[in-house]
């Protein structure tokens, strides 16, 4: 009885950060309704790298010089992912922005090299993917091309799939610590926004209190606390498991978008959704086999870091 409660504890752990992440969309694309992206993004890294300061002093653990060129490094392919992850959900739906973000998923493991070879099933998957984009892009007119804000989801979809193969890679070959890394991350996309959301700050300064609460949703709940849960979870059940239930992000970012944002699909790209849902779980399915069947390949999951960073609305 005390297993099956750890079990479902840990479950509800889980589906608690797939929840927070699909959410962030609908709340990055409100808080973009008030705020310039610049500003918002600002915000997000300042809060963020704060709190994981915060928790890095509590914690006092020593430092790598490995964590602190890695972590840079990471923090640039993580901002160039915030940016058009960003100004993408600001130009498309919450519910537009978390399907196409789920594309990683599928893009994740052809970029990792450390992977053995997928087979022929994993490319159906992928293709079924690309088939439900052009749908869910083609709003009321059937197949299509997507429009510019789900264009800048698809980009951020394939650069947040080459930031997590490259998290994997660097988490393979050094021990560091998953907050330390996140700490310098957060730092470094500080001092990258910064200077472009001077000019916004004034902004920032004068946002009422509902746009704050966003901004430290943001930055604290999708952020810091998501990475730190998420972390505690995976260590307790297996990175299947985890992985099956991290990749019902989707699922709530268009459940919050229809329910509070006052966002519809037509038929299309309903259509389209449930597709790239196939697609996403079914390529995840495969490769997961056969990374099974594959003892000598890493664990790694695709579509979301198990560790290591500090996944992107």
């Amino acid at each position: 009885m005390v297993g099956m409660l750890a079990v479902r504890r840990t479950d509800a752990v889980l589906v608690l950060v797939a929840l927070v992440w699909g959410s962030s969309y609908l709340v990055a694309k409100s808080a973009t309704d008030v705020l310039p992206v610049l500003a918002v993004l600002f915000a997000r890294y300042a809060l963020g790298a704060l709190a994981c300061g915060g928790v890095v002093l509590v914690r006092r653990r020593a430092w790598t010089r490995t964590e602190g060129r890695a972590g840079a490094l990471l923090g640039v392919t993580q901002a160039a992912v915030l940016v058009l992850e960003t100004y993408g959900v600001a130009h498309t739906s919450a519910a537009h922005a978390g399907l196409l973000i789920s594309l990683t998923i599928v893009l994740t493991p052809p970029l990792d090299r450390t992977r053995p070879p997928l087979p022929g099933r994993f490319y159906a998957a992928a293709l079924l993917c690309v088939v439900a984009v052009g749908l869910i892009g083609a709003g009321g007119e059937g197949l299509g091309l997507p429009r510019v804000g789900d264009l800048l989801m698809l980009a951020a979809a394939l650069v947040r799939a080459g930031h997590v193969a490259l998290v994997g890679r660097v988490t393979a070959r050094h021990r560091v610590d998953p907050a330390h890394l996140t700490a310098v991350q957060m730092a470094t996309g500080t001092v990258l926004v910064l200077p472009f959301a001077v000019p916004h700050l004034g902004a920032l300064a004068a946002s009422g209190p509902a746009t704050g609460a966003r901004l430290l949703y943001l930055a604290l709940l999708c952020g810091v606390f998501a990475f730190l849960a998420q972390t505690w979870a995976v260590q307790r059940t297996s990175a299947s498991r985890a992985s099956l239930l991290l990749g019902t992000e989707p699922v709530w970012a268009v459940a919050t978008g229809l329910a509070l944002g006052g966002e519809h699909l037509t038929p299309w790209s309903a259509t389209g959704a449930a597709l790239l849902l196939t697609g996403t779980y079914w390529g995840q399915a495969v490769e997961r086999a056969h990374r099974a069947r594959t003892p000598a390949g890493p664990s790694r999951e695709s579509g979301k870091p198990l560790a290591g960073s500090v996944p992107a609305p």
